[in-house]
């Protein structure tokens, strides 16, 4: 692609901003700050990215990593403010995730062991599993809100804290893994995945292309399911005092 066809594609931005302008939707600034942004942040990892890959230093491949996590934290975590801790243990989720997942495809040889694959698929995993973390950690503190006259009368009954906190977090995980299941189902049919496209449009063979969309795809739903487990059961004994008497959470705090 050229930098003339590049430019040309901002007709994409434009349309919205003309929209947003016309129906005095307000989203105009904020259209524009996110097409700039995208615009530095991706030409920046571009060069990043060449550099690493130049060099193939697996310094630069964890230092890369590292990064990666530590912004998912950063945006992760303003989800599960009320949660004590929540900071360390989306980086603890995060990394388990990466480590589990990264063993797998070069203990078993799935993938090379270059920055070329390491660093991409990385992204998807530590992408997938912020965007999982945050859709759990959204649901999980309406969940306890919505029920916590019920969580509080079984704890008044006896209950434990895992036993009280047990139908809200079982709720969330269940929610927070509904959109990756379903998106698979329908995969192929209602869109192509970006991997995939990608590829054909490169000149990949496409069933070469369905192969690697295959491990992604699988690769994601191991990441969605763990993620939202490990960050549930991580997250819950937070919510309760050494008496087993629940905290007040921020939005509580706020009432």
């Amino acid at each position: 692609m050229s930098f003339l066809s590049l430019g040309l594609s901002l007709i994409f931005v434009l349309i919205p901003l003309i929209l947003s302008k016309t129906l005095n939707l307000g989203l105009g600034k904020d259209t524009f700050i996110a097409t700039i942004r995208s615009i530095i942040q991706l030409i920046a990892v571009g060069y990043v990215l060449t550099f690493v890959f130049e060099s193939g230093s697996y310094l630069f491949i964890i230092l890369m990593v590292a990064l990666m996590i530590g912004a998912a934290t950063h945006n992760a975590q303003k989800k599960g403010a009320s949660i004590k801790g929540i900071v360390w243990k989306l980086i603890f989720t995060f990394i388990f995730i990466e480590i589990l997942t990264q063993s797998i495809l070069l203990g078993f040889q799935i993938t090379p062991p270059t920055a070329q694959y390491i660093i991409p698929i990385s992204g998807m995993v530590v992408g997938n599993s912020m965007v999982l973390s945050i859709l759990f950690l959204n649901r999980f503190t309406a969940e306890i809100q919505t029920q916590k006259k019920e969580t509080e009368l079984l704890l008044s009954l006896g209950g434990t804290p895992k036993q009280a906190i047990h139908l809200p977090l079982i709720h969330s995980i269940k929610a927070s893994l509904i959109p990756t299941i379903e998106s698979q189902k329908t995969i192929g049919l209602v869109q192509l995945p970006g991997m995939m496209s990608g590829q054909i449009i490169a000149g990949a063979d496409p069933i070469q292309a369905v192969q690697f969309q295959l491990l992604i795809l699988f690769l994601l739903l191991t990441t969605a399911a763990v993620t939202s487990i490990m960050l549930g059961f991580l997250s819950y004994p937070t919510l309760f005092n050494e008496r087993m008497q629940m905290l007040k959470i921020k939005k509580d705090e706020e009432e």
